[in-house]
């Protein structure tokens, strides 16, 4: 058995670093990095009335991705960049957010071109998120259904396109 195992152990050891170099690499060619501009005309938001504007920035982070989302809400105010710049980790654990009155949001990779986040208020999932990025990598669609701070429902489709 100790010859089963001397032998087992650099198979075993190998298997393991192709592992974690692929997880470290998949935040690397994420889909998702680089510049995106919301597409009004391919969007929904009830309720609305859509932002005027928003540019999404992602950036690879270890194995995770930082973002950055900038533009004019519907009222014509710039979006706050304390409030939209966020760091994810794709662990599906609960992480304290400071955002748009949630507690936390944990946020799990699905695969390359797709991820999925949770936001929680007291312990309950109030928005779920779904990120995708079409396979010719030049369109996102980011579908979000739950309910806003003031309980009313929320399904919005955001479409945006690679610049």
């Amino acid at each position: 058995m100790n010859l089963w195992l001397s032998r087992a152990a650099p198979v075993v050891l190998a298997m393991c670093l192709l592992a974690a170099t692929t997880l470290v690499a998949s935040a690397q060619d994420d889909l998702h990095v680089g510049t995106w501009k919301l597409n009004l005309e391919k969007s929904t938001f009830s309720p609305g009335p859509p932002p005027q504007r928003q540019t999404l920035w992602y950036k690879a982070e270890g194995r995770g991705l930082t973002a950055l989302l900038q533009g004019v809400d519907a009222a014509g105010k710039p979006i706050s960049p304390d409030s939209s710049n966020f760091i994810i980790n794709f662990d599906g654990r609960d992480h304290p957010t400071s955002q748009l009155g949630f507690d936390t949001s944990a946020w799990t990779r699905i695969s390359a071109n797709e991820y999925v986040v949770k936001r929680k208020k007291a312990g309950k999932v109030v928005l779920t998120s779904t990120n995708v990025v079409s396979r010719d990598g030049k369109t996102m669609t980011i579908t979000t259904k739950g309910v806003d701070a003031d309980g009313r429902p929320i399904h919005n489709v955001r479409v945006y396109d690679k610049l």
